[in-house]
């Protein structure tokens, strides 16, 4: 059997439609955006026909598309760019996010503290989803903007989003709302009217789509600096020579999510959920952290009592399977996952996480093969644990 990957969460494969969009654009129409003759022309339009793309799956007009090289720098954007604007009119803001953000928001929230930005991390239930109550209880005075993204990077957990923007459209003073919907095109609507967003972060390498470009969706007359500078390009809101060739295939990654999303959720979804039933079955002892009714159907995250998250990765990757850690070890890092932390999982517990996520490709055929190594891999890392033994 061939390489088995399970790890659609991390990135996805660009799809052959994508990339037959693309080619053209690395070679033969190669004009930089920017410039005047037919060459620069060409290449304006082709970009201008990916920001509508764009628009039209978010339901918001071409010129709220800001084109970065991902949702790391579309959060920073965000951020760093909406604080800056209103610290110039007043000094005391506050935001809110939660405690189970990705570093992109939660690393660029510590650093807005640091330049005294007050930030308030919100818990969250057992599930991995934000209690809007507690949302609505934390809102001051002098909050500013709100943070939380759509669907969690690890678990899957889908925080409802379009409550929290009707919670915050009906405060007293303005407070501009940005979720980090990475996670969630592939699987969710993302119309920022019905949701009530002011600005959303997405990546084109979660939705077959090529990696180095994402896009910042910035509602008209939200208050924001640029964060580089050096071009007049995105309304000089994002400087720097525009990437054709990834944009032309984000576009036409977003269409292809649109079109297909319905059939294949329904195929990850039947996938996923037998999976999760047989590994259930298989193997004692373990802990189930994605909650099917809250989450997007691509996510499988288990703790597996005993065994260290790393180990099981690595044997699984030997045995031709890619998956991911929930643990941040596999980084360099002792630490455990802060979202499964977050949800109340103990730390020795957490280190034993590992997250499936299923895409579009996969197959019933490689759930089965995976199936059928998981549990001696569990066993013998497990024979291996003297403290799990002796228990």
């Amino acid at each position: 059997m061939d390489y088995i990957y399970l790890d659609h969460s991390a990135t996805t494969p660009v799809d052959e439609k994508v990339l037959k969009e693309m080619l053209p654009y690395f070679s033969l129409k190669f004009g930089n955006y920017s410039s005047l003759h037919s060459f620069g022309r060409e290449a304006y339009f082709a970009v201008e026909s990916a920001r509508e793309k764009a628009a039209n799956f978010l339901n918001c007009r071409p010129e709220e598309i800001i084109f970065t090289s991902g949702s790391t720098e579309s959060n920073n954007l965000a951020l760093r760019g909406v604080i800056a604007k209103l610290k110039v009119k007043q000094k005391s803001l506050h935001i809110i996010t939660t405690q189970i953000e990705h570093d992109a928001i939660l690393e660029t929230c510590r650093d807005l503290e640091k330049q005294g930005t007050e930030v308030t991390y919100l818990p969250v239930k057992k599930d991995g989803t934000v209690d809007v109550d507690e949302l609505a209880n934390a809102i001051k005075e002098n909050t500013v903007l709100v943070s939380i993204m759509y669907v969690n990077n690890e678990v899957g957990s889908i925080n409802d989003i379009e409550r929290i923007g009707k919670l915050l459209k009906k405060q007293n003073h303005k407070i501009y709302f940005h979720t980090d919907a990475t996670q969630a095109i592939n699987f969710l609507s993302c119309d920022v009217e019905k949701l009530g967003l002011d600005l959303a972060s997405i990546s084109g390498h979660k939705i077959y789509g090529p990696k180095g470009v994402g896009l910042l969706y910035l509602r008209k007359e939200t208050p924001i600096v640029a964060i580089q500078t050096g071009g007049h390009q995105e309304r000089s809101i994002r400087s720097g020579t525009i990437n054709v060739s990834a944009i032309v295939g984000f576009g036409k990654a977003i269409d292809l999510a649109a079109k297909d999303r319905e059939k294949n959720n329904k195929k990850i979804e039947k996938i996923r959920d037998y999976f999760i039933k047989k590994v259930l079955d298989k193997i004692p002892n373990i802990i189930l952290n994605t909650n099917t009714k809250v989450s997007v159907c691509s996510h499988a995250n288990f703790c597996f009592v005993g065994a260290e998250g790393e180990s099981i990765l690595l044997a699984l990757d030997i045995a031709g399977i890619a998956v991911s850690t929930g643990s941040a070890c596999a980084s360099g890092s002792l630490e455990p996952s802060h979202v499964l932390i977050a949800m109340g999982i103990e730390k020795e517990i957490a280190h034993s996480s590992i997250r499936f996520t299923f895409g579009k490709h996969n197959t019933k055929t490689e759930a089965n093969y995976v199936l059928s190594v998981l549990p001696d891999i569990i066993k013998k890392l497990r024979d291996y644990n003297p403290l799990y033994k002796n228990k």
